[in-house]
């Protein structure tokens, strides 16, 4: 099982200032500690589970490219960027900018998009869901068209697009890794089988995610895609302690959590860290990392701890 770290707070302890130097040096222990990938939230402004509006949110590509100078190994996306916030030439732009100056270790991270405060806040038109949804399935098809190399228009009923050069284009090839984020399953789960190279969905609620994954299957069958193609990831939440202290657990204890998701059949759990910016945390996360790397998640061989 790959590891995963999610930062979803600027929260500093030393205020504004000292954002860049915390971020900067997470980044590094996460890169130098074996962590697979390290994201960071498409948003405009702090959400409610996090914490209040006011507080700090970097913008998620501005903060992955500071995050590439920092590190060498570790992957970068977005957890997830809102399809309508930036117009599809300009994402696959960004993204694919992203990739060749960390040397491929870009993924695009998508979602439909659902802060409506957030978005009209700053002046960003936001349209219905099922728009949002079409605009979705638009940007990822001119993300595979850009990628591919072929610069012929395209014309959608939302975007068009007379030349869709992109050059350089990526190190990744045949591009870096589309994940969907989200559990819809009328139409999320339908575009993850269509389209993309991962899914994220949230690890909170054992019997939904089991579902989730059913309802996938199901959409992969009916496409012809096989259900193994596409890599499943899971947010979840843990508060590590060297002793265990409190409600925390040691990293051993985090692993049998991890276990149960393996077993389920998650092949990257993306890990929310409880006091992230702590001296030594990523240490602890790096330490559960390894132990995670010896679980095999169902369907790709037997479990193990």
């Amino acid at each position: 099982m790959k590891v995963g770290l999610s930062l979803e707070q600027f929260s500093v302890p030393d205020g504004t200032p000292a954002i860049g130097p915390d971020f900067g040096r997470v980044a590094r222990e996460a890169d130098t500690a074996g962590l697979d990938s390290l994201w960071v939230m498409d948003h405009l402004f702090q959400i409610g589970f996090n914490g209040p509006p006011e507080d700090p949110m970097l913008e998620g590509y501005t903060a992955l490219a500071f995050a590439a100078g920092q590190t060498s190994r570790i992957s970068l996306g977005t957890m997830v960027t809102a399809a309508v916030y930036r117009h599809p030439g300009m994402l696959v732009k960004t993204v694919t900018a992203l990739d060749v100056l960390s040397g491929g270790r870009a993924w695009l991270g998508i979602g439909a998009a659902w802060n409506e405060d957030e978005t009209r806040s700053l002046g960003i038109p936001f349209p219905t869901l099922g728009e949002r949804f079409e605009r979705l399935e638009e940007t990822l098809q001119i993300a595979l068209q850009m990628w591919s190399g072929d610069e012929r228009p395209y014309e959608g009923r939302h975007y068009q697009l007379a030349r869709p050069l992109n050059a350089p284009n990526s190190i990744q090839r045949p591009h870096p890794p589309i994940l969907i984020g989200g559990g819809g399953e009328r139409k999320t789960l339908r575009l993850v089988a269509q389209y993309a190279d991962a899914c994220n969905l949230f690890a909170y609620d054992p019997a939904a995610l089991r579902h989730k994954l059913e309802v996938l299957r199901e959409h992969c069958d009916e496409l012809g895609r096989p259900y193994n193609a596409i890599e499943k990831t899971a947010m979840t939440h843990v508060a590590l302690d060297r002793e265990g202290r409190g409600r925390a657990q040691t990293p051993r204890q985090a692993l049998e959590a991890l276990h149960a998701l393996a077993e389920m059949g998650i092949d990257h759990a993306i890990l929310s860290v409880q006091g992230v910016y702590e001296p030594g945390m990523i240490d602890l996360v790096g330490e559960l990392a390894g132990y995670a790397g010896a679980l095999v998640p169902a369907g790709r061989g037997a479990a193990a701890a």
